[in-house]
């Protein structure tokens, strides 16, 4: 079947949201403890945009926003932590976006306690919350891009209900404060009772991707609180294909049946690429800084077994030897949407009691609030231009040497890839299984 050619056309993009869905067992406050304020209906105002060649902005961005190395660790660990659980989606496409969820957990952990905060904080793979909340923000301001020639918009927003069965559930200043300070986060107040909660929720998430997304949300009106977290990305390759050089071929499925889709293609004189034990693996830059990543497994090695572990995901996107050479290029072009429950997948990592009635989240209300559900929902696009991409996160409370040597990106089976930002950080990571879909 033949595809619409994308709106965005001229870029690559991808987009993620997460949600975080917080659940109230308990409608009486803590014995003794003062009633907190209400934090007021906020909206943010975003960094300063600048040009994709500003090179003295961004320097100056990045001292004034410095991003400790261990904290980019972190972020990357926690990719490869939590991907591996993602990944094996039954011979599906699939998209991750570890950096959504990596922004909304580290907003809820800024207003857990106890037990509630260190668990999350261990996933997060940071010990101190005064710490997370600083580079959270340093990060957010080192990545964000809106010019011409890209995108990496990071929105964020708090959504409460201040009501629940006619008690009154109260908010603490000092969270609606942090999230807004450290996370660019707006606050809205709704009634997840009523169904206009969902949709303006949902509008929210597809005005932060650019439409590239626009989930169904329902609520509950057990919900007193909503952290909404949205990834819009989009770029140019720095050396953009020739749509006269792209053409239909086969792409060979997992299950021995074949598909015919376009293929981008494209020889590159020199560049590196690695190649490790199962797999080749080699980039294309893009013009804010950052890469998309490719790794071909082996013929007769499967992607899974290249992310099976957090260990080998390490190896398959850090490891390798290193060469230098010409560079085949062939890669179908491909576009699809996932939607990801991670519940489960926080709760093989230790993530427990945030999902129990025991959670601690006094930081943010003085209610018991624990998480019900956690949702994300991506998109990815690629064409001969570059890359589009998007995520929504939802938790809701209840010129150098000459050639040496040649590497054939020839992408006609199954293959993994992944989108870095300028810093390191992996933006986005997944499994092309089918471009057809």
């Amino acid at each position: 079947m033949k595809k619409r050619k994308p709106a965005w056309y001229k870029w690559a993009a991808l987009t993620a949201c997460v949600a975080l869905l917080v659940g109230i067992s308990l409608l009486v406050p803590k014995p003794g403890s003062e009633q907190p304020r209400t934090g007021a209906i906020l909206d943010v105002v975003y960094p300063k945009a600048y040009a994709f060649d500003d090179h003295d902005t961004w320097s100056e961005v990045r001292e004034q926003n410095p991003v400790a190395d261990d904290f980019i660790e972190a972020v990357n660990e926690f990719a490869y932590k939590t991907s591996p659980h993602i990944l094996n989606n039954g011979g599906k496409n699939v998209n991750y976006s570890p950096l959504s969820l990596y922004f909304a957990l580290s907003l809820a952990a800024s207003g857990a306690k106890n037990e509630t905060q260190a668990q999350l904080l261990h996933v997060l793979g940071v010990s101190d919350p005064a710490f997370l909340l600083e580079q959270s923000g340093n990060l957010y301001r080192t990545l964000y891009r809106d010019n011409d020639i890209g995108k990496l918009k990071i929105a964020n927003s708090i959504w409460m209900n201040q009501e629940h069965d006619g008690n009154p559930v109260q908010f603490k200043h000092d969270f609606v404060k942090h999230a807004a300070e450290h996370f660019y986060a707006s606050s809205h107040i709704v009634d997840f009772a009523k169904e206009e909660a969902g949709k303006a929720m949902a509008a929210w998430i597809s005005a932060n991707t650019n439409g590239t997304l626009s989930p169904r949300l329902e609520t509950s009106p057990d919900q007193i609180l909503s952290i909404l977290n949205t990834v819009y990305f989009y770029d140019e390759w720095v050396d953009q294909f020739d749509k006269e050089k792209t053409a239909v071929d086969v792409f060979h499925l997992a299950d021995g049946h074949d598909v015919h889709v376009e293929f981008m293609n494209q020889t590159f004189g020199t560049g590196s690429y690695a190649k490790g034990k199962g797999f080749t693996r080699a980039g294309l830059g893009l013009k804010n800084g950052g890469q998309m990543v490719f790794i071909l497994p082996d013929r007769g090695v499967s992607p899974y077994e290249l992310l099976s572990s957090p260990e080998q995901m390490r190896k398959t996107f850090e490891e390798g030897e290193d060469s230098y050479g010409q560079i085949i290029w062939k890669i179908p072009k491909f576009s699809f949407q996932s939607n990801l429950d991670l519940a489960n997948v926080l709760k093989k990592l230790d993530v427990i009691s945030a999902f129990t009635p025991r959670a601690d989240f006094s930081g943010i209300t003085e209610y018991t609030a624990f998480f019900s559900r956690v949702l994300q929902g991506t998109h990815i696009a690629i064409d001969e231009n570059g890359v589009e991409a998007s995520a929504y996160t939802l938790i809701a409370y209840a010129g150098s040497r000459p050639p040496e040597s040649r590497a054939e990106m020839i992408l006609d089976r199954p293959f993994i890839y992944g989108i870095t930002a300028p810093n390191g950080s992996l933006l986005f990571v997944g499994i092309c299984e089918n471009p057809a879909e």
